[in-house]
């Protein structure tokens, strides 16, 4: 049985689409291939990795991708944005599933002491986990 492909999508491909990749990826990789891009890459943001590290999360093999890298080659079930940018300026494009649209704060604009810039971005990872796990609770997947 093949897996289907969820790709989740943002501006910079920094914090919010990778947190979403990682923990989709935790807790039901066994029904997902899960993948992240941004529409302006900007790497991986050292906080991403912290506040996910924390919860027993690898992040070496994350990195920031474009969309570029998908478009056209990779047949997607599902696309979900999690920024407005993304839902906004996504072209819609051959092979794409079902889209959905999960917007979240931006952590990596936030503006603050490094121990307020943790909390923010701790906030924002406990949100999209919040939803990933909702998601597959209304798709009758257990959490692993």
């Amino acid at each position: 049985m093949s897996k289907a492909r969820v790709l989740f999508l943002c501006t910079g491909n920094s914090a919010r689409s990778q947190m979403a990749e990682a923990l989709l990826r935790k807790y039901a990789g066994d029904h997902f291939e899960v993948y992240s891009a941004g529409l302006e890459p900007k790497g991986l943001n050292p906080y991403t990795v912290k506040v996910l590290e924390e919860i027993g999360v690898d992040t070496s093999q994350h990195y920031s991708k474009t969309l570029d890298t998908f478009m056209g080659k990779v047949h997607f079930g599902y696309l979900i944005t999690v920024c407005s940018n993304a839902e906004e300026n996504c072209p819609i494009f051959p092979g794409m599933g079902m889209r959905m649209h999960w917007p979240f704060e931006d952590p990596a604009a936030f503006v603050g002491s490094e121990e307020e810039t943790l909390q923010k971005f701790r906030e924002i990872r406990d949100q999209i986990d919040a939803r990933v796990r909702e998601w597959l609770k209304e798709m009758n997947i257990p959490v692993n």
